[in-house]
């Protein structure tokens, strides 16, 4: 499949970037500095600009499939979804946040008390984002929140996938590696199985 990744030069964008390469996939990886992208197999460094919704439509255009890796703080909901439904693409893929999973019916996580402040902002941005998804009558979306520690860390392809529910191990952490979580995210494009959905990955 031709796939673009915006936001591809990141941590969890380099690796989602690298699965679709390791799977063979054309990859259009676009980043506001390109030259940090790394060489790979079937992936075309490209410079864009998340808040360019023209440009980054252009870029996107022609594509079975768009990713969007990028913080919400640094980009726009609107712009990014304005560019997705303007060029077309069969399918739209966000790189979500754990912030708006759920740790107790109707309770999200950003909303609970030992939630660390520093990122209460760029969560509550996420949850907004999934909303606005949520009101999208024609384009085929899909939000991917990882668990509540997004790390580095190996790819073991062994983990959990939810739906809004916050996943957490027998210890009680809620974890996942960007390489892990690229894989479910890979899959979900090779086997689409949460259109207009959103899901979560842990262990």
């Amino acid at each position: 499949m031709k796939i673009a990744v915006a936001g591809a030069s990141g941590r969890a964008g380099s690796e989602i970037t690298r699965e679709l390469s390791r799977r063979g996939h054309a990859v259009t990886a676009i980043a506001r500095n390109p030259e940090k992208i790394a060489a790979l197999p079937n992936v075309t460094p490209t410079k864009g600009d998340v808040l360019d919704q023209a440009g980054l439509a252009k870029l996107w255009a022609g594509h079975d499939v768009a990713v969007s890796s990028v913080h919400f703080l640094a980009s726009d909901a609107q712009k990014l979804i304005g560019a997705a439904k303007d060029a077309k693409v069969g399918r739209y893929l966000v790189v979500g946040g754990a912030g708006s999973l759920e740790v107790a019916p109707g309770v999200k996580l950003v909303t609970t008390p030992n939630f660390p402040a520093q990122y209460k902002a760029e969560a509550e941005a996420g949850s907004a984002f999934l909303d606005l998804l949520r009101q999208e009558k024609e384009l085929n979306w899909t939000f991917i929140s990882p668990s509540a520690l997004f790390v580095e860390g190996e790819r073991t392809g062994k983990f959990r996938v939810g739906t809004d529910q916050l996943l957490a191990d027998a210890n009680g952490k809620s974890w996942i590696t960007f390489a892990d979580y690229s894989i479910a995210l890979a899959d979900e494009i090779e086997r689409p199985a949460h259109v207009k959905q959103r899901f979560t990955v842990g262990y």
